[in-house]
């Protein structure tokens, strides 16, 4: 197995030659080029190609002036180059343009090896970076939001128009129906996308800490402040900010967030002077923070900033039909981790699901899904499998009161409730016209 791939790029065919001998007993695969021209051409055919050694005067040209065309081809490659005559300037013209090196002819193999090697180390870690970043787009995107009921294809729809602005957003929804998961498709189809995601539960942190998290604090600022700290503000400038269970923030911290979303400007504690951080805030809740402005819980006017643009993640039970493609989902999912074979499950395992309330929504699905697979000792998932709570009378969807007038009236008050009350959306999505929503909202009292 070979090291990595490089490109000699050189008119001297003997020295050629012999660099590629030298580096092919290191472990290197070598091609070669005696000018611009093929070097740009064995680029476009070869994408595997991590480091080009190129000579600075060239038949076709100057071999400085090619580093970004090399790198353009690409990306991922590094460019060292040869000199017969080396300067300073030069040496320091190359760097500016993106070269990882700038050496001399003649110079020592040893000390060309150990350059290479650095300069291959740099290009693994980069594609490795690369890799990283690719699988978290592939998670973290709306293609990856799971389901094809009208609630969740409408509320995707709405995520995905305001992911091409900075307008902050307010996602509500119960606990594991996947506000963060919106979030950070939001933030991964943002113009922001290559800058950071930071999330923080703003109910897991005791709210005497919540404020040095978020604005950070000089070094004795008060007890335990041995050194200076950032914030989550500074450390997510020019990216987005997730405030989750924003409703648990205490009063104080919230004059502040309205402060620093109103101006983009904050103060660390222990400091004087302010700071300016362009972050984009996206704040999530499980509370109906509406309610919480009436009991005094929360500030009205920050509540109104943060819903200039609202977007409610629906239950599982209000999205039963997307239930068997996430089954399905979490199974294939869950099967390949465990590395289990799952070829499908019983016709009531299926109905257990579709019966049953999802307090947990999404979360306990997936929950559910895995401890099925880790008991199942045959290839089909069946209702032993499944924990007795999902069987209990008290945890099934109310079905007692199975009037087709029931059904009709829960259903329009949830799809009302998702649009905010937006009585044409609404019609929109239960397909029906505006003049026939009036009438049913008017006969159903909602």
């Amino acid at each position: 197995m070979t090291k990595g791939t490089i490109l000699i790029v050189d008119d001297e065919e003997k020295l050629r030659q012999l660099m590629s001998r030298i580096l092919e007993l290191e472990g290197y695969h070598i091609i070669q080029a005696q000018d611009i021209k093929t070097a740009i051409l064995l680029l476009q055919q070869n994408q595997n190609i991590d480091i080009v050694l190129s000579d600075v005067k060239l038949p076709d040209g100057n071999g400085l002036e090619q580093i970004n065309n090399y790198k353009k081809l690409n990306s991922n490659c590094e460019v060292i180059l040869l000199t017969a005559y080396g300067t300073i300037n030069d040496g320091v013209k190359a760097m500016k343009l993106g070269a990882f090196d700038y050496i001399t002819k003649g110079t020592h193999d040893e000390q060309l090896i150990v350059v290479i090697e650095k300069a291959l180390s740099k290009v693994i870690m980069h594609r490795r970076i690369f890799d990283l970043e690719n699988k978290l787009e592939i998670k973290y995107n709306f293609e990856n939001i799971i389901g094809n009921s009208k609630l969740i294809i409408e509320t995707k729809n709405l995520a995905i128009k305001v992911a091409e602005t900075n307008s902050t957003v307010l996602i509500e929804g119960e606990t594991g129906t996947g506000k963060e998961l919106f979030a950070q498709s939001i933030h991964n189809s943002s113009k922001r996308k290559n800058k950071s995601f930071i999330a923080i539960n703003c109910s897991a942190i005791p709210h005497e800490l919540l404020e040095s998290e978020l604005f950070g604090h000089k070094k004795g600022a008060f007890t335990g402040a041995v050194n200076d700290k950032k914030g989550l503000f500074e450390e997510a400038h020019e990216g987005t900010l997730f405030l989750d269970e924003i409703g648990d923030m205490n009063h104080d911290l919230q004059a502040k967030l309205l402060r620093i979303i109103e101006t983009q400007i904050f103060t660390k504690i222990g400091e004087t002077k302010p700071k300016k951080a362009d972050v984009r805030i996206i704040a999530a809740t499980n509370k109906n923070l509406e309610n919480e402005c009436d009991k005094g819980n929360f500030r009205t006017d920050l509540y109104y900033r943060l819903s200039a643009f609202k977007i409610y993640v629906p239950s599982l039970r209000d999205r039963i039909d997307d239930i068997e493609t996430l089954t399905n989902y979490f199974i294939s999912q869950y099967s390949e981790k465990l590395k289990k074979k799952i070829n499908g499950y019983e016709p009531d395992f299926l109905e257990t699901f579709k019966h049953y309330l999802w307090k947990g929504n999404i979360r306990e699905l997936r929950n559910i899904i895995e401890r099925a697979i880790i008991l199942s000792e045959s290839d089909i998932l069946d209702i032993s499998l499944l924990p007795h709570e999902l069987k209990s009378e008290n945890n099934l969807l109310n079905h007692s009161n199975n009037s087709l007038e029931f059904i009709e009236s829960e259903h329009i008050r949830k799809v009302l409730k998702s649009t905010n009350g937006n009585k044409p959306k609404t019609a929109r999505i239960l397909n029906i016209g505006l003049t026939t929503l009036y009438r049913k909202i008017q006969e159903f009292n909602l």
